[in-house]
């Protein structure tokens, strides 16, 4: 039903496509496949450039590709923002993964975009390049509820850290993908917008808790998205929706702006990172988005190295298939092996081991989160002004209160922790690179979400190292599969150019979700 979807200034082209999807659609298609497009896009648009492909194709491109394009004048940025509402529009009213969308302030700063490159041609790195950003983040001008009820009107005034460097490198934000309350679930459901579904199975959860993130990139209805991940939210939903994500180092990127932000129970292991169909994306948002942050003294001034410049070749991989508790599920197995084999054939050393301690990642992260018996989370709910919970977040609540009990000194949880990244160190001297699944299986339904065995994503938050996740293929249910690559401590050009060389290899990202899916039956 409509009034699931909560959109802001949401009128003229975009309402029509709601409307009527399927008549709408085709006329855009044989609009754009015609070239005729520009003349109905915009009064005062200039002929454009010839692409090499159609120009319907064009929001399934990179954000690296898209972003040439503006800058060669090929295409424009008011073009392209209303190529993706019309996406957003398409697919949203099934998909529920974005929940915000700001039609009026998009097309704005596209049409500035598209001036200020013809004034003087001085431009940001994703100059007019439309983007969505997670709803935990706030952003300025728009609807920033981060999935719980006391703030389902709540509007910024200033924009978190990294939305500002997105700003500031030129990006047009088209609006906020949905988020677990306080990011808090591996499925992304909340009181406010309901539940984001998987767009290869819409009787699955995407993940969480940058389920939106992922569901929307994986369907071409955003160029990319910034997700943070607390225990695998970044990567579980990359995994389940078949698209690529990047946890940078811990200390890498400032959480200043976030609902779980530089203090409070999740500091330590809460990340912000790129998410993105495409591996090249990946880099070039984290190069400016990293750095100091004088509201995050843990974020520092460390270089970030260029990872087309690296040599594969010398680097030494580990890597594992299940833990020590856990079986990963076969397919999760042949995506792995396939990466192996691929890295083998590029002339790469590769060792099956398994770094100490993986198995005991889920209790050390609960037990960290429980230390205040979830104190930290209830008073984050009443400043915000949260009455009424989700039952996960209740749940959740309710397990932190029952497992702080079983803390007698907190001080040892700390210690584990520390004495884990020691060992987990030690291992890395043998090694540059581990590759092992995102977590035990594909995407389930959502009941099923909370027994998925995610110690494969939460150790590394423990260790606070650089994991990206690449689609690596799909399971015989056609759902997509990951594959985790995992480096040392401030290492990000070594995991991203070991995540780029598998996709290119494995294939990535492809347009092979079940697009009747998102088709609307005209009545």
């Amino acid at each position: 039903m409509l009034d699931h979807f909560i959109f802001a200034e949401y009128s003229g082209f975009v309402s029509a496509v709601f409307m009527n999807a399927v008549s709408r659609r085709s006329f855009i298609a044989t609009m754009l496949s015609t070239g005729i497009a520009p003349s109905i896009i915009g009064a005062d648009a200039k002929p454009q450039k010839e692409l090499p492909w159609k120009r319907e194709e064009i929001i399934y491109r990179s954000a690296t590709t898209i972003a040439s394009l503006i800058r060669s004048k090929s295409i424009s940025s008011e073009e392209l923002v209303r190529a993706y509402l019309a996406r957003i529009a398409e697919v949203n009213p099934k998909l529920n993964a974005v929940c915000q969308v700001d039609e009026k302030g998009a097309l704005a700063a596209a049409r500035e975009a598209d001036a200020a490159l013809a004034r003087d041609g001085s431009v940001g790195k994703l100059h007019g390049v439309p983007i969505t950003i997670k709803d935990s983040f706030d952003t300025k001008g728009i609807i920033s509820a981060a999935g719980t009820q006391g703030r389902r009107k709540f509007i910024p005034d200033k924009d978190a850290t990294v939305v500002a460097r997105l700003r500031a490198a030129g990006a047009i934000i088209l609006g906020k993908t949905n988020t677990p309350e306080l990011t808090l679930s591996y499925d992304t459901d909340n009181l406010v917008y309901g539940r984001t579904h998987n767009p290869y199975d819409l009787s699955r959860t995407a993940g969480g808790s940058s389920g939106g993130s992922a569901a929307i990139l994986a369907v071409g209805g955003s160029a990319l998205d910034i997700g943070s991940d607390t225990a695998g939210s970044i990567r579980i939903p990359a995994h389940f929706c078949g698209v690529a994500g990047l946890k940078p180092t811990f200390g890498r990127v400032s959480r200043v702006g976030h609902i779980l932000g530089p203090t409070g129970a999740a500091s330590s292991h809460t990340h912000v990172g790129p998410m993105s169909r495409f591996a090249e994306d990946l880099h070039l948002v984290l190069s400016f988005i990293c750095g100091p942050d004088p509201e995050d003294p843990e974020v520092l001034a460390a270089s970030l190295e260029d990872s087309n410049q690296t040599d594969v070749t010398k680097l030494r991989v580990g890597y594992f298939i299940d833990t020590a508790k856990t079986k990963a599920h076969p397919e999760m197995a042949l995506a792995v092996r396939a990466a192996i084999k691929v890295l083998n054939a590029a002339g790469l050393k590769c060792d099956q081991a398994r770094p100490p301690g993986v198995e005991t990642a889920p209790q050390l992260h609960a037990a960290l989160n429980a230390q205040d018996g979830g104190k930290y989370y209830r008073k984050l709910l009443e400043q915000c002004g949260t009455t009424q919970l989700h039952p996960q977040t209740a749940d959740l609540l309710k397990e932190l209160e029952k497992k702080a009990a079983s803390i007698s000194r907190p001080a040892d949880v700390v210690a584990q922790i520390e004495k884990l990244r020691e060992s987990a160190l030690n291992f890395m001297r043998e090694f540059e690179i581990i590759i092992c699944p995102p977590c035990s299986n594909s995407a389930p339904t959502p009941q099923f979400s909370a027994f998925v065995d995610y110690s494969y994503s939460s150790y590394f938050n423990l260790l606070g190292w650089p994991a990206a996740v690449v689609r690596g293929g799909r399971t015989a249910s056609a759902l997509p599969k990951g594959v985790q690559v995992i480096g040392r401590p401030w290492k990000e050009h070594e995991v991203l150019a070991i995540t780029k060389l598998l996709e290119k290899e494995l294939g990535g990202w492809k347009k092979d979700f079940r697009a009747e899916n998102f088709v609307k039956p005209q009545i």
